[in-house]
């Protein structure tokens, strides 16, 4: 569903199934003049800047590319592509085009992130020098199906993305490697691998360790995770991102060594999350400046091979060094 933006205007929708263009209509309450079966098709009746890339995953950057051929901007959901290699070529295409691509990493649209990014660029609490992230859901068959159950990494690639993407966020730091194991609870209805550990080493000399888990009996946590970041000098935990994509859950508490602990006021934030990400990417268009926050596809390269090396990582009982995407 398209988020409600006022600089955002859908004109057109587009898909190869009959039936779920006919949904679509309905549903989103569209004109029959409005609903395509092809990208081609649309973009010949009707006036767009942008398209929406929202399909299955191994249509993300045929689509994509064919939106960037017609000349139009894109927008595509994460995880970005398949492979680095194919999301490249999206990227490459983009900026001969000179249009914008943008990925919607949209957990970077919440005021708990935005605030911690702030908090580790002021140097208030020192250097960072460990990161603790914890992810928990518990996924289970009685509590009827999940889109998941069948994907073969359903935790890495399509869930441990937003957090490794966060780590890159509030850090503004690149990874040089990652260490990864998988695995699947006897108990878990998914068909891979539904928890998982990760250990990520930053630039600086800085590293994370990242725990997920589908299936976990543990108290749920926040779609954003559980965050414990140690500083030089204290320490802040902070979580993000609530049910349905809420605000009202995120909280940033600060202890300095040997100081007073404090929760920080966040900002209130009305367009968030994927209407964040939305809106951003519609001001790069009209403005002609960068995305703020970065979600552009050349940046979130990285964040794609943070999630492939760590698939790959887990595979082979290895350490990945990651590329320079």
């Amino acid at each position: 569903m398209l988020p409600r933006v006022k600089i955002v205007e859908r004109v057109a929708a587009v898909d190869a199934s009959p039936d779920i263009l006919k949904s679509a209509q309905s549903t989103l309450d569209l004109p029959a003049g409005a609903c395509f079966s092809s990208l081609s098709e649309a973009v010949a009746a009707v006036e767009a800047d942008a398209v929406l890339v929202t399909v299955p995953l191994k249509f993300h950057i045929p689509v994509a590319l064919e939106a960037l051929e017609l000349g139009k901007h894109a927008l595509v959901e994460k995880p970005f592509a398949p492979t680095v290699d194919e999301a490249r070529q999206a990227v490459d295409l983009a900026e001969k085009q000179g249009l914008t691509l943008a990925v919607s990493q949209n957990y970077r649209f919440f005021p708990a992130p935005q605030a911690v990014r702030k908090l580790v660029a002021s140097g208030e609490l020192g250097a960072v020098g460990t990161v603790h992230v914890d992810f928990r859901k518990h996924v289970t068959r009685e509590k009827g199906g999940h889109r998941h159950f069948t994907l073969l990494d359903p935790l890495l690639v399509d869930m441990a993305i937003h957090h490794f993407d966060l780590m890159r966020y509030v850090l503004d730091q690149e990874p040089t490697g990652i260490t990864c194991r998988s695995w699947n609870p006897v108990w878990s209805p998914f068909e891979g691998d539904a928890a998982g550990s990760a250990v990520v080493e930053f630039e600086r000399g800085m590293v994370a360790d990242w725990r997920g888990s589908w299936v976990s009996p543990a108290p749920p946590t926040n779609w954003g995770g559980e965050w414990h970041m140690e500083f030089e000098r204290g320490e802040v935990i902070w979580t993000t991102r609530g049910d349905l994509g809420t605000t009202a859950n995120d909280r940033v508490t600060i202890r300095p060594a040997g100081g007073t602990e404090r929760t920080l006021t966040l900002p209130d934030m009305p367009l968030n999350g994927r209407a964040g990400a939305l809106t951003a990417f519609a001001e790069a268009i009209r403005t002609g400046n960068p995305l703020d926050p970065d979600i552009s596809g050349r940046s979130n390269l990285m964040t794609l091979a943070m999630a492939q090396s760590a698939v790959g990582s887990a595979a082979e009982g290895k350490r990945f060094p990651l590329p320079v995407a």
